[in-house]
């Protein structure tokens, strides 16, 4: 059992596939991750993430850099929205993705082109969204916890950049599969949100025959 839940930043999706895995007992797959991993190289490594050749040189990372802390940084995710729109970023962590999604037993992933391009046979696919306001509100109180004082008009624009960079890139952009179950977490609790997802998931499941 393959589960694709895609979507833009801070709308909830992470939390969401989480909660999945959990509740079917499979491993779970942040993509985002990865080419998070990839920025955390190309900085580390003083490269330019604008530059296709310096991202792709930077995509050879061991799987034990996907545990690193830094990974998590406000940057690092700035970064890795840049990096991720080269297509042969894309395409040289398409392997690492299609392997673990293909495992025995199934799995979870999340991220902006799971349903579309890594997993286009998952067996339910969500695309999990909020407005900009809100996903930034979220944004912005992660952050303050974590100690940053960045405003939230900030915290706004960086929000809309992103997007923009992610549904406007040539390979693989954001954009909902046309089999995917919509799931606004605009004003859902994180609990309603999950129990959504699951009654979503259970009844595609139960229209797919499984």
């Amino acid at each position: 059992m393959i589960i694709a839940v895609d979507g833009p930043a801070a709308s909830g999706k992470g939390t969401i596939a989480r909660a999945l895995a959990r509740h079917y007992g499979v491993p779970h797959l942040d993509t985002g991750l990865l080419y998070r991993a990839v920025a955390l190289s190309v900085l580390r490594h003083e490269l330019d993430p604008e530059k296709e050749a310096d991202a792709i040189a930077a995509c050879d990372f061991d799987d034990s850099l996907l545990a690193d802390p830094a990974l998590r940084s406000d940057e690092i995710g700035k970064t890795a929205s840049i990096v991720s729109a080269h297509p042969l970023v894309r395409a040289a962590l398409l392997h690492r993705q299609r392997r673990f999604a293909n495992q025995p037993g199934g799995a979870v992933l999340d991220g902006r082109d799971i349903g579309t391009v890594i997993a286009p046979q998952a067996d339910a696919k969500l695309f999990v969204k909020a407005t900009p306001q809100i996903r930034a509100k979220r944004r912005h109180a992660e952050l303050r916890a974590a100690g940053s004082t960045v405003s939230l008009d900030k915290v706004l624009a960086d929000i809309r950049a992103r997007d923009l960079r992610d549904t406007g890139r040539a390979a693989a952009p954001l954009v909902m599969a046309s089999d995917a179950n919509l799931l606004d977490t605009s004003f859902l609790s994180i609990e309603n949100a999950v129990e959504r997802a699951i009654e979503l998931v259970e009844a595609r499941l139960r229209s797919n025959g499984a």
